[in-house]
């Protein structure tokens, strides 16, 4: 039985699309497809529990409107050149999340913002290892993370 009819009779066709039709490749790709979607089954994730989904619009307000006042700040940084001095450096920020989903979506958001990155997750003592473009003070920047994102993914996921 195929968890995945779908995902196996698409491999297959693009396997086909990709190697030409033979009754080999037509095998191989079937072959590929029935373990790629047996993979599939066995890496799919607990369906993530939302009890608070009405306030996904209020994050992603929040997130659009960091992202461009980042985009802003970035900018700036870049067209002062050397005039401006400004000081990279790394943060560690502990994190109070516990549901792997809402890790993943900070991690989007942290991400996308312009002038940061995240760049590590330590499973065991709940930090993320954040590179900052302009770091100016790291308890502001721990204090962002855990207040405008940690706190509303934590009431939505968890």
């Amino acid at each position: 039985m195929l968890p995945y009819p779908l995902l196996s009779a698409s491999l297959v066709l693009m396997w086909l699309a990709l190697n030409g039709f033979s009754l080999g490749h037509l095998i191989l790709g079937s072959v590929v497809a029935v373990f790629a979607s047996w993979g599939m089954a066995a890496l799919r994730p607990a369906k993530p529990r939302m009890p608070k989904w009405y306030l996904l619009p209020k994050l992603v307000g929040i997130v659009l409107y960091d992202i461009v006042r980042s985009n802003i700040a970035v900018a700036s940084i870049l067209v002062a050149g050397r005039g401006r001095r400004f000081r990279s450096g790394f943060i560690t920020v502990p994190l109070d999340l516990q549901s792997p989903t809402a890790l993943a979506v900070l991690a989007v958001v942290v991400t996308s913002t312009p002038g940061t990155a995240w760049l590590e997750y330590n499973s065991l003592s709940r930090t993320v290892l954040i590179h900052v473009l302009d770091l100016v003070d790291e308890a502001e920047w721990q204090v962002l993370i855990k207040g405008r994102y940690e706190a509303l993914l934590m009431e939505i996921f968890e």
